[in-house]
């Protein structure tokens, strides 16, 4: 997509999408456009958290959903979205992190927000499937470790566990389902001018300076 100069600019007050699939390092660039923007960033996760914690009806509406093992729906979703655009921060757009997933969620984000840019970071299968089944999380820091890009401390090697669903099969599976779902959320974005993809199978720093380039274009 081609981004006019000054376009980024002149629409402070819109929000921004940010997606790409899972180990794509969408939290890294995620951190980097809030700090270069002042725009906070908003995950449903996020979200869905502070209402179960706060107790708001939207919040134990979900909570019936997710003790019952089941998605909440779009519609609850976007209820807490929209409360969340009516607090004070949100005045000059937002940061959207992993959301929309769909185009019926895009449609609905479409009435309570102005989305201005949409950012698809994309990274091969194989890739992606690399950097998941590689990772190690040591059980007493927290700390997330990587066989080849990011080997532990060999004193603390032999304590590293792999988490269940850091296998191959549980990863391609992601994988499926995302490109079922976004797939047609890059065309819907892309027919209306707002998609701009960013080359994620190369070096942290250089992604960033990609996504850089297109919010100072």
């Amino acid at each position: 997509m081609l981004i006019e100069k000054g376009y980024f600019a002149d629409n402070m007050g819109q929000s921004i999408v940010l997606f790409g699939p899972p180990g794509a390092g969408k939290g890294t660039q995620a951190d980097a456009i809030v700090g270069a923007t002042g725009k906070p960033q908003v995950s449903t996760g996020d979200m869905l958290r502070a209402a179960l914690a706060a107790g708001t009806p939207l919040g134990l509406e979900a909570k019936k959903y997710m003790e019952a093992g089941e998605l909440v729906p779009d519609d609850v979703i976007i209820g807490l979205i929209e409360e969340r655009m009516q607090q004070d921060d949100a005045g000059d757009g937002v940061l959207f992190d992993g959301f929309p997933r769909t185009v019926p969620q895009a449609e609905a984000l479409a009435e309570i927000a102005e989305v201005s840019l949409v950012i698809s970071i994309e990274v091969p299968d194989d890739e992606i499937v690399g950097r998941i089944v590689g990772r190690r999380m040591d059980p007493e820091t927290g700390d997330i470790y990587h066989i080849t890009f990011k080997p532990a401390p060999a004193e603390i090697a032999h304590r590293l566990i792999q988490r269940k669903d850091d296998n191959e099969e549980a990863v391609r599976t992601r994988l499926t389902a995302y490109h079922d779902q976004t797939s047609p959320l890059a065309k819907w974005y892309s027919e209306k001018g707002l998609l701009a993809t960013v080359n994620g199978n190369q070096a942290m720093d250089d992604v960033g300076a990609e996504i850089s380039a297109i919010i100072d274009a």
